[in-house]
């Protein structure tokens, strides 16, 4: 089990941990309320490309949630700081996903289009709910033609009220069949933006913790970058997946009303 005493900084995933669609899980206010409290500070940490950071504060503000912009850090910020790292960001860019996907990359600097020609010299994909078969098409020739790849996040399914829908990793999935190629990935699980979140914070290892309902993102990321991890079990995750996909858990639990419990926050 985590001793959560210890942690400082809490790295959040949104979906199926905090909530459900529209549906506010029961303990989440007093969940976040309880790190500030303790003097701890939280991250929401999503690998969804598909909407902007003021988009999910909308949200959140819905469900009677306050946040600020530095309160986030998305799998679009760990593309950008990657990109600027490999020093790319002087490439004609496709980008693959939403709109709102391709301005925040605008916002941050990168040519981007969404428009396949010659002068296209790196493909960026992320989870596209305005998908077309224009697209799919576009992104076939660019990396036929040897264009770099990089994708935001592999999740599988974007979990909804009702069930679930394709997300990156299925429609990365769906390319890779079609070309032979593989992206490169940049959200959970790899270990990217626990490093950036850190860094960002302050926080070392032992005095944070990932907390999520995935086992091959939220937990994954949690062990490649070497923090405790909190598995919890309110979203997409069931208990069989440890064995499934190999990454084990620091600690399991019910839901954030479990880990508020052991907080002291009941």
């Amino acid at each position: 089990m985590i001793d959560f005493s210890r942690k400082k900084l809490y790295l959040l995933d949104m979906d199926g941990t905090l909530y459900l669609g529209n549906r506010l899980f029961d303990g989440t206010r007093e969940f976040l309320s309880a790190i500030r409290k303790s003097g701890g500070r939280y991250l929401f940490l999503t690998n969804n490309s598909s909407r902007s950071v003021g988009a999910y504060m909308e949200r959140l503000q819905g469900m009677g949630i306050q946040s600020a912009p530095e309160d986030f850090l998305t799998s679009v910020d760990a593309l950008s700081a990657y990109l600027r790292e490999k020093q790319l960001g002087g490439r004609l860019i496709y980008a693959e996903g939403t709109e709102t996907f391709r301005e925040q990359l605008r916002d941050a600097g990168f040519r981007i289009t969404d428009r396949c020609s010659d002068e296209v010299t790196l493909l960026v994909s992320g989870f596209d709910t305005e998908l077309t078969f224009r697209k799919l098409e576009d992104a076939c020739r660019l990396l036929t033609s040897g264009v770099e790849w990089i994708a935001t996040n592999p999740d599988w399914v974007c979990p909804t009220e009702w069930g679930s829908v394709p997300d990156c990793g299925s429609v990365s999935e769906m390319l890779t069949r079609a070309t032979g190629r593989r992206p490169v990935f940049i959200g959970k699980p790899e270990p990217y933006m626990v490093f950036l979140a850190m860094k960002r914070c302050g926080a070392e290892r032992d005095e944070t913790v990932v907390i999520g309902d995935r086992i091959y993102t939220d937990v994954a990321c949690g062990v490649n970058a070497g923090v405790e991890s909190a598995f919890v079990l309110s979203g997409e995750g069931v208990p069989a997946d440890i064995e499934k996909y190999g990454f084990r858990p620091s600690g399991i639990y019910r839901d954030v009303r479990e880990i508020l419990n052991l907080m002291g926050g009941a």
